[in-house]
């Protein structure tokens, strides 16, 4: 799913290409920065997940966005959303390069994302949290986002467990 680039303060927005590959597979891919996701390490990533990551960008259901740094360019981090087919509900996700952690740009991120729904018609904001994860629960209390319900699931590759927080955010 493409759209025009989302603009922030400090961030564009935009469609994930083929060439982003290697820079999410950095960060969704990175023991530290995917702890939380449910996608594999990189040893235990496969050719078929790898090749399902180039053609992401060609998504009809998921808009994927990278995040980049409005004046020099630079990759800050990846995010999505998928609106329910009445275009009233957006799921989002997010996550950010682990040398920008504390620095706003998660915050930015959603923030940008929620203003595109609203724009779009969109009603409800729905994300997932990891319940361990203390910064991006931070950030859904700010946004005023209320816990729904919890969602377990296996990180691909392993036997660990994980559960996130469902929340959502009327707008």
């Amino acid at each position: 799913m493409r759209i025009e680039i989302i603009e922030t303060e400090r961030l564009f927005l935009r469609g994930f290409e083929k060439s982003d590959v290697p820079f999410a597979i950095s960060v969704w891919n990175d023991p530290e920065m995917g702890e939380y996701l449910p996608d594999p390490s990189e040893e235990n990533m496969d050719d078929e997940y790898r090749k399902s990551l180039e053609i992401l960008g060609d998504d009809e259901e998921c808009c994927y966005l990278i995040s980049e740094n409005k004046i020099t360019g630079e990759k800050i981090g990846t995010c999505s959303f998928i609106p329910s087919a009445d275009g009233f509900v957006y799921d989002i996700a997010y996550c950010v390069h682990k040398n920008f952690w504390r620095m706003g740009y998660a915050t930015e991120m959603v923030k940008g994302m929620i203003g595109y729904a609203k724009e779009h018609g969109g009603r409800k904001i729905t994300v997932r949290v990891n319940r361990e994860n203390p910064g991006s629960n931070a950030i859904m209390k700010k946004f005023g986002f209320k816990i729904t319900g919890e969602f377990s699931y296996k990180k691909q590759g392993t036997e660990k467990e994980f559960t996130d927080y469902e929340y959502e955010l009327n707008i």
